[in-house]
């Protein structure tokens, strides 16, 4: 109880001061006072002070300082979206400042933790590439580089990983709503498989999901052969054959070559026949 009583009045203590500096005239006082708290990673305190210091310090050396500063305590308190704008504005009032190329980097770096799972939209992703890339080029020599350049590989692999995730979607919704039933129209689950797959291998050549793509692709291509009508039949399983023998090509090695001849063997006979 004792060591509870103890830590309450520190903490009371602590706020009391706080207080007594928000209030206090002495912007020189605040300000030194904002920089330490920063410094003791009191970030919440630190931002208190320097969003009305920026305004107070306008045309002053310290200007730039604080609003550089404001921003880093807005990221390290997790406030991405407030962090983003004020590394935006610092780097739009001083293009070429102290922190210009720091500030650069974070604009990627709040939209990078901003970025969410696969399964979700992706704009602060797309986002967090296009501002990691506008550092790369107006900062081709800086020190952070390649923690920009690993980030862009990480964020791409995000994006390659959600068409994934829909490639496969299509793919198992299959003959749901009755679409690959005799008759029906072509616009099917498989067809969109196909669609996502082929356009994601496209925009990712060298993608480390390259065959789960090209499998996708031909076990659609067989199972819309499968579910054709009579006067698309033929047509669709000399597609499926022809995709077999370019997924064998290109991955001779593959845990699905069996699937791949098993698709041939069925192809073969339909066509013979």
């Amino acid at each position: 109880m004792f060591i509870l009583a103890c830590i309450a009045l520190m903490m009371g203590s602590c706020a009391g001061e706080f207080n007594k500096v928000y209030k206090s005239t002495d912007n020189d006082y605040r300000y030194e006072y904002a920089k330490e708290a920063f410094a003791m990673g009191k970030f919440q305190q630190a931002s208190t002070l320097l969003e009305e210091l920026i305004t107070l310090k306008k045309g002053t050396d310290a200007e730039q300082e604080s609003l550089y500063m404001l921003a880093m305590a807005q990221y390290c308190n997790r406030d991405y979206e407030a962090a983003s704008a004020t590394f935006k504005k610092y780097i739009s009032r001083y293009p070429r400042g102290e922190y210009s190329e720091l500030a650069g980097f974070y604009v990627g770096q709040t939209l990078y933790e901003s970025s969410p799972e696969p399964r979700l939209d992706q704009s602060p992703t797309i986002g967090a590439m296009n501002a990691y890339q506008q550092f790369l080029d107006l900062y081709p020599d800086s020190k952070l580089r390649e923690a920009a350049q690993d980030r862009l590989y990480e964020l791409q692999d995000k994006l390659v990983t959600k068409e994934l995730l829909s490639a496969e979607l299509y793919f198992n919704l299959g003959g749901y709503f009755g679409n690959t039933n005799p008759g029906k129209s072509d616009e099917n689950n498989y067809t969109a498989c196909i669609i996502t797959a082929q356009n994601a291998l496209k925009q990712y050549p060298y993608s480390r999901w390259r065959e789960n793509f090209a499998l996708l692709i031909m076990k659609s291509k067989f199972e819309l052969a499968e579910n054709s009508s009579e006067d698309k039949r033929l047509d669709r399983y000399r597609d499926a054959e022809d995709e077999c023998y370019g997924f064998l090509n290109e991955y001779p090695d593959s845990k699905n070559v069996n699937l791949a001849h098993k698709y041939i063997s069925k192809c073969k006979k339909i066509v013979k026949d």
